[in-house]
Protein backbone atom coordinates (compact mmCIF):
# COMPACT_ATOMS: atom_id res chain seq x y z
CA UNK A 1 0.00 0.00 0.00
CA UNK A 2 1.24 3.50 -0.87
CA UNK A 3 -0.45 4.85 2.27
CA UNK A 4 -1.09 2.65 5.28
CA UNK A 5 -3.71 3.24 7.95
CA UNK A 6 -3.64 1.73 11.42
CA UNK A 7 -6.03 2.47 14.27
CA UNK A 8 -5.22 1.63 17.86
CA UNK A 9 -6.36 3.04 21.18
CA UNK A 10 -8.18 6.01 19.68
CA UNK A 11 -5.23 7.00 17.48
CA UNK A 12 -5.26 6.66 13.71
CA UNK A 13 -1.80 6.64 12.12
CA UNK A 14 -1.66 7.35 8.40
CA UNK A 15 1.76 6.60 6.94
CA UNK A 16 3.00 7.63 3.51
CA UNK A 17 4.57 4.36 2.43
CA UNK A 18 6.69 4.69 -0.70
CA UNK A 19 10.10 4.96 0.98
CA UNK A 20 11.86 3.62 -2.12
CA UNK A 21 10.53 6.70 -3.98
CA UNK A 22 11.04 9.09 -1.05
CA UNK A 23 7.26 8.94 -0.54
CA UNK A 24 6.67 10.78 -3.80
CA UNK A 25 2.94 11.24 -4.32
CA UNK A 26 1.36 9.34 -7.20
CA UNK A 27 -2.26 8.73 -8.19
CA UNK A 28 -2.48 5.57 -6.10
CA UNK A 29 -1.27 7.40 -3.00
CA UNK A 30 -3.78 10.20 -3.58
CA UNK A 31 -6.60 7.68 -3.72
CA UNK A 32 -5.29 5.83 -0.66
CA UNK A 33 -4.96 9.05 1.38
CA UNK A 34 -8.46 10.17 0.52
CA UNK A 35 -9.96 6.74 1.27
CA UNK A 36 -8.15 6.56 4.60
CA UNK A 37 -9.25 10.08 5.59
CA UNK A 38 -12.87 9.30 4.73
CA UNK A 39 -12.70 6.07 6.76
CA UNK A 40 -11.19 7.83 9.76
CA UNK A 41 -13.67 10.70 9.62
CA UNK A 42 -16.53 8.24 10.02
CA UNK A 43 -14.90 6.34 12.90
CA UNK A 44 -16.25 7.68 16.19
CA UNK A 45 -13.55 5.83 18.15
CA UNK A 46 -10.73 7.92 16.65
CA UNK A 47 -9.71 10.94 18.73
CA UNK A 48 -6.38 11.79 17.07
CA UNK A 49 -4.88 11.37 13.60
CA UNK A 50 -1.12 11.24 13.04
CA UNK A 51 0.25 11.63 9.50
CA UNK A 52 3.85 10.58 8.97
CA UNK A 53 6.23 9.24 6.33
CA UNK A 54 8.11 5.94 6.15
CA UNK A 55 11.83 6.02 5.40
CA UNK A 56 14.35 8.88 5.43
CA UNK A 57 11.99 11.71 4.38
CA UNK A 58 8.38 12.69 4.91
CA UNK A 59 7.58 13.39 1.25
CA UNK A 60 9.72 14.49 -1.70
CA UNK A 61 6.76 15.91 -3.63
CA UNK A 62 4.81 14.71 -6.63
CA UNK A 63 6.02 11.67 -8.54
CA UNK A 64 7.54 13.32 -11.62
CA UNK A 65 8.24 9.94 -13.22
CA UNK A 66 4.52 9.18 -13.18
CA UNK A 67 3.70 12.53 -14.78
CA UNK A 68 6.18 12.09 -17.63
CA UNK A 69 4.30 11.07 -20.77
CA UNK A 70 0.86 11.87 -19.35
CA UNK A 71 -1.69 13.55 -21.60
CA UNK A 72 -3.33 16.78 -20.43
CA UNK A 73 -6.51 14.98 -19.32
CA UNK A 74 -4.46 12.51 -17.32
CA UNK A 75 -2.52 15.28 -15.59
CA UNK A 76 -5.76 17.08 -14.78
CA UNK A 77 -7.32 13.93 -13.32
CA UNK A 78 -4.19 13.26 -11.26
CA UNK A 79 -4.16 16.78 -9.87
CA UNK A 80 -7.84 16.57 -8.93
CA UNK A 81 -7.16 13.35 -7.06
CA UNK A 82 -4.48 15.16 -5.07
CA UNK A 83 -6.80 18.05 -4.25
CA UNK A 84 -9.46 15.58 -3.10
CA UNK A 85 -6.92 13.91 -0.80
CA UNK A 86 -5.79 17.20 0.74
CA UNK A 87 -9.39 18.31 1.23
CA UNK A 88 -10.32 15.02 2.91
CA UNK A 89 -7.42 15.37 5.34
CA UNK A 90 -8.28 18.98 6.08
CA UNK A 91 -11.93 18.05 6.68
CA UNK A 92 -11.17 15.51 9.41
CA UNK A 93 -13.40 16.38 12.38
CA UNK A 94 -10.87 15.30 15.01
CA UNK A 95 -7.39 16.78 15.67
CA UNK A 96 -4.72 15.82 13.15
CA UNK A 97 -0.96 16.25 13.43
CA UNK A 98 1.68 15.92 10.73
CA UNK A 99 4.89 14.47 12.18
CA UNK A 100 7.58 15.28 9.63
CA UNK A 101 11.28 14.72 9.06
CA UNK A 102 13.75 15.16 6.24
CA UNK A 103 12.41 16.67 3.02
CA UNK A 104 8.88 18.07 2.89
CA UNK A 105 8.53 19.19 -0.72
CA UNK A 106 5.58 20.37 -2.84
CA UNK A 107 2.82 17.83 -2.33
CA UNK A 108 4.41 16.97 1.00
CA UNK A 109 3.77 20.51 2.21
CA UNK A 110 0.18 20.26 0.99
CA UNK A 111 -0.34 17.05 2.97
CA UNK A 112 1.33 18.40 6.12
CA UNK A 113 -0.48 21.76 5.91
CA UNK A 114 -3.81 19.93 5.60
CA UNK A 115 -3.30 18.76 9.19
CA UNK A 116 -4.07 20.94 12.20
CA UNK A 117 -0.43 21.45 13.09
CA UNK A 118 3.05 20.20 12.22
CA UNK A 119 5.76 18.77 14.45
CA UNK A 120 9.20 18.57 12.80
CA UNK A 121 12.69 17.32 13.52
CA UNK A 122 15.60 19.79 13.30
CA UNK A 123 16.77 18.28 9.99
CA UNK A 124 13.45 18.98 8.23
CA UNK A 125 13.42 21.27 5.18
CA UNK A 126 10.39 22.67 3.35
CA UNK A 127 10.23 23.73 -0.30
CA UNK A 128 7.70 24.42 -3.05
CA UNK A 129 9.56 24.23 -6.39
CA UNK A 130 6.46 23.69 -8.57
CA UNK A 131 6.71 26.90 -10.59
CA UNK A 132 10.42 26.35 -11.24
CA UNK A 133 9.53 22.92 -12.65
CA UNK A 134 6.94 24.36 -15.01
CA UNK A 135 3.74 23.67 -13.11
CA UNK A 136 1.50 25.38 -10.57
CA UNK A 137 0.69 24.03 -7.13
CA UNK A 138 0.83 24.73 -3.39
CA UNK A 139 -0.45 28.27 -4.02
CA UNK A 140 -3.38 28.18 -1.58
CA UNK A 141 -2.67 26.79 1.88
CA UNK A 142 0.92 27.98 2.15
CA UNK A 143 0.25 31.72 1.63
CA UNK A 144 -2.49 31.58 4.26
CA UNK A 145 0.03 30.29 6.78
CA UNK A 146 3.26 32.02 5.74
CA UNK A 147 1.84 35.15 4.14
CA UNK A 148 2.10 36.05 0.47
CA UNK A 149 5.65 37.37 0.44
CA UNK A 150 7.42 34.42 2.03
CA UNK A 151 5.29 31.96 0.04
CA UNK A 152 6.28 33.76 -3.17
CA UNK A 153 9.93 33.70 -2.15
CA UNK A 154 9.79 29.92 -1.80
CA UNK A 155 7.81 29.48 -5.01
CA UNK A 156 9.79 31.82 -7.25
CA UNK A 157 13.33 31.05 -6.09
CA UNK A 158 13.31 27.48 -4.81
CA UNK A 159 14.39 28.68 -1.39
CA UNK A 160 14.21 26.01 1.29
CA UNK A 161 12.96 26.74 4.77
CA UNK A 162 14.77 25.06 7.62
CA UNK A 163 12.78 23.66 10.51
CA UNK A 164 13.66 26.65 12.66
CA UNK A 165 12.69 29.11 9.92
CA UNK A 166 9.42 27.25 9.44
CA UNK A 167 8.84 27.45 13.19
CA UNK A 168 9.44 31.20 13.20
CA UNK A 169 7.13 31.65 10.21
CA UNK A 170 4.30 29.69 11.83
CA UNK A 171 4.27 26.73 9.46
CA UNK A 172 5.64 24.41 12.16
CA UNK A 173 4.35 24.39 15.73
CA UNK A 174 7.18 22.44 17.34
CA UNK A 175 10.73 21.39 16.47
CA UNK A 176 11.87 18.41 18.51
CA UNK A 177 14.75 15.93 18.52
CA UNK A 178 12.63 13.00 19.65
CA UNK A 179 9.45 12.66 17.61
CA UNK A 180 8.27 9.59 19.49
CA UNK A 181 8.39 11.22 22.92
CA UNK A 182 6.69 14.34 21.58
CA UNK A 183 4.04 12.24 19.90
CA UNK A 184 3.35 10.43 23.17
CA UNK A 185 2.90 13.74 24.99
CA UNK A 186 0.53 15.04 22.33
CA UNK A 187 -1.44 11.80 22.29
CA UNK A 188 -1.78 11.80 26.09
CA UNK A 189 -3.18 15.33 26.11
CA UNK A 190 -5.63 14.69 23.26
CA UNK A 191 -6.81 11.29 24.46
CA UNK A 192 -7.55 12.62 27.96
CA UNK A 193 -9.63 15.54 26.64
CA UNK A 194 -13.38 15.31 25.85
CA UNK A 195 -13.64 14.18 22.25
CA UNK A 196 -16.67 16.29 21.36
CA UNK A 197 -15.12 19.44 22.80
CA UNK A 198 -11.99 19.02 20.69
CA UNK A 199 -14.10 18.55 17.57
CA UNK A 200 -16.18 21.62 18.41
CA UNK A 201 -13.08 23.73 19.04
CA UNK A 202 -11.56 22.61 15.74
CA UNK A 203 -14.76 23.50 13.91
CA UNK A 204 -14.88 26.94 15.52
CA UNK A 205 -11.28 27.70 14.59
CA UNK A 206 -11.47 26.38 11.03
CA UNK A 207 -14.83 27.91 10.20
CA UNK A 208 -14.21 31.04 12.24
CA UNK A 209 -11.13 32.01 10.23
CA UNK A 210 -13.32 32.07 7.11
CA UNK A 211 -15.81 34.48 8.70
CA UNK A 212 -15.65 38.10 9.79
CA UNK A 213 -15.15 38.68 13.54
CA UNK A 214 -18.89 39.01 14.23
CA UNK A 215 -19.69 35.81 12.35
CA UNK A 216 -16.88 33.94 14.07
CA UNK A 217 -18.08 35.04 17.50
CA UNK A 218 -21.65 34.05 16.62
CA UNK A 219 -20.37 30.61 15.66
CA UNK A 220 -18.57 30.16 18.99
CA UNK A 221 -21.59 31.36 20.93
CA UNK A 222 -23.79 28.87 19.07
CA UNK A 223 -21.44 26.04 20.01
CA UNK A 224 -21.36 27.19 23.63
CA UNK A 225 -25.16 27.28 23.73
CA UNK A 226 -25.28 23.75 22.30
CA UNK A 227 -22.91 22.59 25.05
CA UNK A 228 -24.95 24.24 27.78
CA UNK A 229 -28.18 22.76 26.44
CA UNK A 230 -26.67 19.29 26.38
CA UNK A 231 -25.32 19.57 29.90
CA UNK A 232 -21.93 18.37 28.68
CA UNK A 233 -19.64 21.21 29.73
CA UNK A 234 -16.67 21.55 32.07
CA UNK A 235 -16.79 17.88 32.93
CA UNK A 236 -20.53 17.84 33.53
CA UNK A 237 -22.71 14.91 32.43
Amino acid sequence: MTAELSIDGGIATLTLNRPQARNAVNAEMCEALRAAAVQVAADVTVKLVIVRGAGPVFCAGADLKERAGMLADEVRARRLKAFAAYDALEALPMPSVAVVHGAVIGSGIEIAASCDFIVATPDTVFATPEALRGTVGATQRLPRVLGKRLAKDLMFTGRRLSAQEALAAGLVSRVVDDLENEFQAIAKAVLEAPQETLRQAKHCIDRGTELDPRGALALELAVIEAQLSSGKWMGKA
